[in-house]
């Protein structure tokens, strides 16, 4: 289908009324659902980097990978719209009839995020400040105040012109709002976000006596007498205000959130497909809530990269996508972009492994992604990203690389039956951007640890232990899960907390660590003891915190080690299991268990930070009690799960060890096409794929 007439004259000059502050999201039954005929395998395209001779090519070889999703227009604002208000749609229109020509489907983005020159150069207020006030300028991306009325305005305008013209395309399957909204630019603190935090706040608590209350501000001299008093939290010669930075990170998150649903409420306007925008579930960025975003996504989208900065980055691969699940609730979700091999922006970049590629995209698959998706399609010859990998790298189409490309396209188009299928687990793990950014406070017991080094270890015991686990938000409904592990939620409401209760009550064990439970949702201690929110639940009482100096060992009467955390823990109502055996704690409880009465669970607590294979033996310890399911043992390097749905199930098999190993199994094994009638083999670095026989 061609599009005739190429220029649209709208002028963005002349700007329409402000949008409203807080756009209303969509309701959800009205919202379409995205899809795609089996697992999709694509990536972002920016055909504007390149001679239009090349873009023949570029679709040819596409086809030849296998490629049928294709993400355009993401950074096509300075391509689209010039300083005078027209849009030009002429190059856009070649590249969609391209892509709808050779049956490649197309997810459109809206063009905003990042707005050109020109925008900036004749409206600087929409430039970003930040926290020592200074303002960032443009030469990046996302050069612009989420809060600001004049990008907004600018922003529709592209985003309905955009969506007038394509709405009805019949190439263009998903729209894709912005993109990764928040990663730099989440945190401003120019006049105009600083006028709307206050407007924010007013509607927040109603009145300065409630707000002041809520911060704490007795503390310091604080107290607010007038609303036009209040600042973002911009930096301090000392600490700042907890409860003001935890509410400026809240009002951050849901500013971001408006935007979005303001570009979504333009696209509806002039289309009925679904609408997504790429989250950014990752361990280096926390500053949105997906959990307040996710209802509002048609499908939910995810980027990750691997972090080599964490060490061994696999286990964080699959906790990003078992969080990224939680998020879809459950449902198959899309993984947006990821990379053929090396990223730019770390410092020391990577490159992947022969075999690598394959195996971090099927641990997705594992873990519910219905989409395989890249950043990006061509390697840029210039830019800030030019040395960041894709799927035709610089060396082109003679070289390893490529070949590893279509190979995988060839086993992602071989697994589309598996779509549609979901992941089942027995286990429940808790978590909160909330918690994360009050728990990383800049005055705490210790810097020595974060939110997610908990997080981190307790999901990797269970993960090394082959459990599959569902990563939910506090206060999710926990019934039907036979364990629930809660890593250092530091902040938590009295509801969420009480939703903890009812499910030990109800039958659920759970395995709560230390710093969880401290403090309600305004930042506020609760006082008596720590944890405070589940000291009657897990029958213990923490008098004090006592961390150790980093490099300090620490021992427990088992002989388990442990580092960092300590505390002096009097065990109320529950069997003390192990105890400190030295350090600022020695003779203290260090694992207690509350066993369970009358129908209820076990409520463990552990104090301190265990090494990696001792914390692994508890929560083995803790699996078992609760009769959690695990995948049987095939070697510390091989990852085990399952997807299923009415009358078919999948075991993904993914060894990332340099030996073979062998599993049980039975059934056709897809990324081959042979059999596996009891034993397979599975060859160092490789994927397998069963459809089980007779699956229930």
């Amino acid at each position: 289908m061609t599009i005739t007439g190429s220029t649209v004259d709208h002028h963005a000059t002349t700007l329409a009324p402000i949008p409203p502050q807080q756009a209303e999201p969509a309701p959800a039954a009205a919202r379409p659902r995205f899809q795609h005929q089996g697992i999709a395998f694509g990536c972002d395209y920016n055909p504007e980097q390149w001679d239009p001779a090349v873009w023949r090519e570029d679709v040819a070889l596409m086809r030849e990978a296998g490629v049928d999703l294709v993400a355009i227009n993401i950074f096509g604002w300075a391509a689209l719209q010039g300083p005078d208000g027209a849009f030009d749609f002429s190059a856009l229109d070649e590249v969609v009839d391209l892509l709808h020509e050779a049956g490649i489907r197309i997810n459109l983005g809206t063009g905003t995020s990042s707005p050109p020159p020109w925008l900036t150069t004749r409206h600087p207020e929409i430039l970003p400040v930040v926290a020592d006030g200074t303002t960032r300028f443009p030469g990046g991306r996302q050069a612009w105040c989420p809060s600001s009325p004049v990008f907004r305005r600018a922003a529709l305008k592209l985003v309905d012109a955009v969506a007038e013209r394509y709405g009805r395309h019949p190439a263009v399957a998903l729209w894709h709002v912005s993109n990764e909204l928040g990663c730099h630019n989440a945190l401003c603190h120019c006049d105009e976000s600083t006028r709307t935090f206050r407007r924010w706040l007013r509607a927040r608590y109603g009145t300065i006596a409630e707000l002041n209350r809520a911060w704490g501000t007795s503390f310091w001299s604080q107290r607010y007498t007038d609303w036009d008093e209040i600042l973002t939290p911009k930096l301090t010669l000392s600490s700042r205000n907890p409860g003001q930075v935890l509410d400026f990170h809240r009002f951050s998150s849901e500013q971001l959130l408006d935007h979005y649903r303001a570009e979504a409420a333009v696209i509806r306007r002039r289309s009925d497909l679904p609408i997504t925008t790429n989250f950014m579930v990752t361990a280096h960025i926390r500053n949105l809530d997906y959990w307040s975003w996710a209802p509002d996504m048609d499908v939910i989208a995810n980027d990750h990269y691997l972090d080599h900065r964490l060490g061994e980055p696999r286990t964080e691969l699959a906790f990003a996508a078992d969080l990224t699940r939680g998020l879809a609730g459950g449902e198959p979700w899309l993984l947006m972009e990821h990379s053929t091999g090396s990223v730019n922006w770390q410092p020391v970049n990577l490159a992947k492994e022969p075999g690598q590629l394959l195996r971090n995209s099927l641990a997705h698959v594992a873990r519910g992604a219905d989409g395989v998706c890249f950043f990006q399609w061509r390697a840029s010859l210039q830019g800030s990203e030019k040395f960041h990998s894709a799927l035709v790298p610089h060396a082109g189409t003679d070289s390893a690389l490529w070949r590893e490309v279509v190979e995988l396209g060839r086993i992602v188009g071989a697994l589309d039956e598996v779509a549609g299928t979901r992941v089942q687990a027995d286990v429940a793990l808790l978590f909160s951007w909330e918690s994360w950014w009050a728990s990383d406070a800049e005055t705490r017991p210790t810097h020595a640890i974060e939110y997610l080094d908990q997080v981190h270890a307790l999901y990797g015991a269970l993960h090394d232990l082959g459990v599959s686990v569902d990563v939910v938000r506090p206060g999710a409904d926990l019934s039907g899960y036979r364990l629930v592990v809660v890593p250092g939620l530091y902040l938590v409401g009295d509801e969420d907390a009480a939703a903890l209760d009812a499910a030990v009550a109800s039958g659920t064990h759970v395995l709560v660590t230390f710093y969880s439970g401290i403090v309600d949702e305004h930042d506020r201690v609760r006082p008596g003891g720590y944890p405070g929110a589940w000291r009657d639940l897990l029958g213990v009482r923490v008098e004090e915190f006592t961390p150790v100096l980093p490099g300090t060992p620490l021992v427990l009467e088992s002989g388990a080690a442990a580092s960092l955390w300590a505390e002096r823990v009097e065990a109320t109502d529950a069997a003390v299991l192990d105890r400190f055996a030295d350090g600022p704690a020695a003779g203290r409880p260090a694992v207690t268990r509350r066993a369970g009465s009358s129908g209820a669970g076990d409520a463990w607590y552990l104090a301190t930070l265990l090494e990696r294979d001792d914390l692994l033996d508890l929560v083995g310890r803790v699996v078992e009690g609760a009769g959690a399911a695990s995948a049987p043992a095939a070697g510390a390097d091989v990852e085990i799960t399952r997807r299923i749905a009415e009358g078919r199930a999948y075991t993904f098999v993914v060894n990332h060890g340099a030996d073979a190993v062998e599993v049980d199994a039975r059934g056709t094994e897809l990324v081959t096409g042979t059999v596996a009638d009891g034993r397979l083999a599975v060859p160092a670095g490789a994927v397998r794929v069963i459809r089980e026989e007779d699956a229930e």
